[in-house]
């Protein structure tokens, strides 16, 4: 088994390093903590082509394989995690409109969705259905040649600039079982009836917003319905988390190396009872703990990126890279804080914000429980 990068894959990945270290690790820290929002760093990302990472070159974009999309994602979060999320659900967007889409959607939004000049993210949740898609209540009800919507969602990634915004809905609320009568409609902004209400406040993840999303009476085109065919909603929708899951895995490997990599300096630099704290063997065992896992999830990673890029269904190797990758990130933050003592937990270091970035991974694209589940369902029906 060949776990070495194609030259092409490795120059993307050295490419975007490049990026990430001259762009966006300098400006990181001030940023995050003052709310700006990095418009600078987004127009070098679509310059570079980066919005167009899932479109088809026949609009524009540059379709890359999902080993490339998940080392993207590893470099920028690498910098910081937030950024890395601008592109995350617009990504995912862009493929589902390219795998679904009908001929006129694709031609209509994929072009300028390919060069950021239109973005977008994904509306699925909503205040009282998160892991449980099936539980939404935002109805779209058919009246002549529109879809009359309403209902609300939240935690919208990139609300305010989504134009068109993929959105889960009821197109038959009394369908049994509840996945028939789910559709995806393409809203775009300025429909009267659609808000984007509030930023919510979050722990972490700063950079991107995060926001409500109402719909109020929402008259939205008939045309705008997701490949032109109700009842297909929900499998369009997790078939593009499915793929999802390898940049939120590819993230957290970014997040828990760039924790590693601080650790590792400071440890070096910082001196007790005359020496570097790096030569005590109670550091080490934790560096070398970390170093270790991070690899196994940058592997993990590439394993899942690689069954998708085989064009079979991958549920099994995205869950597991996904929930380990997170995983890690989580400890890796949490041990590079206390590698650093009390300045780990000081603003004037960057590891405090690698901890506070870390939870979300454990949490997007499916929590770790229900992809617990997902993954034993999955060895259950192959019989391991």
């Amino acid at each position: 088994m060949d776990f070495e990068l194609s030259e092409q894959q490795a120059a993307l990945r050295d490419l975007v390093r490049d990026f990430a270290r001259k762009s966006i690790q300098p400006v990181a820290r001030e940023w995050e903590l003052s709310g700006r929002y990095p418009q600078e760093i987004v127009d070098q990302m679509k310059a570079m082509g980066l919005f167009g990472m899932l479109v088809p070159q026949e609009y524009g974009g540059i379709a890359i394989d999902a080993v490339s999309y998940s080392l993207v994602f590893e470099e920028i979060a690498r910098a910081w995690m937030g950024v890395a999320g601008i592109l995350g659900t617009h990504s995912l967007a862009t493929l589902m409109l390219a795998r679904y889409g009908t001929p006129e959607q694709r031609r209509r939004w994929l072009p300028d969705l390919a060069t950021g000049d239109r973005r977008s993210g994904i509306a699925l949740t909503e205040p009282q259905a998160g892991s449980d898609l099936q539980g939404i209540t935002t109805t779209a009800r058919r009246d002549g040649d529109h879809y009359v919507v309403n209902g609300a969602k939240t935690w919208i990634t990139n609300a305010r600039h989504a134009d068109p915004l993929p959105v889960l809905v009821k197109t038959d609320p009394a369908a049994q079982p509840r996945h028939r009568g789910m559709s995806v409609l393409m809203i775009e902004q300025g429909t009267p009836g659609f808000t984007v209400g509030k930023d919510l406040d979050k722990l972490g993840y700063k950079g991107p917003e995060s926001s409500e999303v109402f719909l109020s009476d929402c008259r939205v085109p008939v045309p705008n319905l997701l490949g032109g065919v109700e009842g297909r909603g929900l499998q369009q929708a997790l078939a593009v988390l499915e793929f999802g899951r390898v940049n939120i895995a590819g993230r957290a490997v970014g997040v828990a190396q760039a924790s590693l990599d601080r650790a590792l300096a400071y440890a070096r630099e910082r001196h007790a009872f005359g020496r570097p704290i790096a030569e005590f063997q109670a550091v080490q065992l934790k560096l070398a703990d970390m170093a270790t896992e991070i690899q196994a999830a940058r592997l993990l990673t590439r394993w899942a990126a690689a069954a998708l890029d085989s064009g079979r269904r991958a549920d099994l190797e995205t869950g597991m890279a996904k929930l380990y990758a997170s995983e890690v990130c989580i400890k890796a933050s949490l041990e590079a804080m206390r590698i650093h003592g009390g300045y780990g937990y000081s603003t004037e270091y960057e590891v405090e914000r690698f901890y506070r970035d870390a939870p979300l991974m454990a949490i997007g694209e499916g929590t770790n429980d229900i992809l617990r589940t997902v993954i034993a369902r999955q060895l259950g029906e192959s019989g391991s």
